[in-house]
């Protein structure tokens, strides 16, 4: 077996998830009283392994990795990852996001690191180069509705810690209210763009290979779908003042419903499917 297989260095790569995972744990129970920066570390380490992972399917598909669900939630938790830690090294008040982070990180990587899981994908009629371009920006939209449900649950912690010691001292470390506000709102409207470019392209790959732009497709009906639940909450929020606590609670359970509903409704579809 190749030593430096993709799936060599992804396992690699949920393999630090899992020592941060660990030491988040013993943070947590020492009240976050320092260390973040290892965890960051680790995440950083396991983030290196994770690009090499990425790539490495990448030139050997010639195309972008997202032909599978195995390569799909490689390329999310990729971009999550990659956003964190950007995040992170210009502000190092939110690194001990990642005790929240490293957990949801190990999970979606064991879980893909499932055989069955990476069974070759649907093969494209069209230009590669589109293809890729389309489902990378879909994937990209679905990873800045994912850090803007994590950003959520630290501006719920922050507003309402309850009664846990340990949420009460986290919350004092956070920053401010509105400034996670605003990282949860740029996060939504980042993902928002993203995902409206990917269905303009759709349109258009849809009237290369049918000669039509719109055909019935579960998938596209579910993609509009979640297009159209992440506007209103951006609406709802900015045109109806709707309270802080109400998109945070829309962006987390917007975030699970992707993550529950996603590669069901592209096993249904005939187009991505076939």
């Amino acid at each position: 077996m190749d030593f430096f297989a993709d799936r060599t260095w992804y396992a690699l790569a949920v393999a630090c998830y899992g020592l941060a995972t660990v030491h988040g744990v013993l943070l947590w129970r020492r009240g976050m009283q320092r260390g973040e920066w290892l965890n960051y570390l680790t995440l950083g380490i396991g983030f290196c392994a994770h690009t090499a992972a990425l790539m490495g399917r990448g030139f050997s598909l010639k195309q972008c990795p997202v032909t599978n669900l195995f390569e799909a939630l490689m390329f999310v938790t990729w971009a999550i990852c990659g956003a964190y830690l950007g995040l992170g090294g210009a502000w190092a008040k939110i690194r001990f996001v990642s005790v929240f982070l490293a957990p949801g990180l190990l999970a979606a990587g064991f879980f893909g690191l499932q055989p069955r899981l990476d069974e070759p994908g649907p093969n494209f009629d069209l230009e590669h180069t589109a293809v890729s371009l389309h489902v990378s920006m879909v994937l990209l939209a679905y990873a800045a509705f994912g850090l803007a449900s994590l950003a959520g649950i630290l501006y719920l912690i922050r507003e309402r810690p309850g009664a846990s010691e340990t949420a009460r001292k986290l919350s004092v470390q956070l920053p401010e209210g509105n400034r996670l506000e605003r990282v949860l709102l740029r996060s939504l409207g980042g993902g928002l763009i993203l995902l409206t470019a990917g269905l303009v392209m759709s349109f258009g790959l849809m009237r290369e290979r049918y000669g039509v732009l719109v055909r019935p497709d579960p998938k596209i009906a579910w993609s509009i779908l979640v297009w159209v639940v992440y506007l209103g909450l951006m609406v709802a929020h900015l045109r109806f003042r709707q309270a802080g606590h109400r998109l945070a609670w829309g962006a987390l359970g917007g975030f699970m419903f992707v993550v529950l509903t996603f590669w069901g409704t592209n096993l249904l579809s005939p187009i991505h499917h076939p």
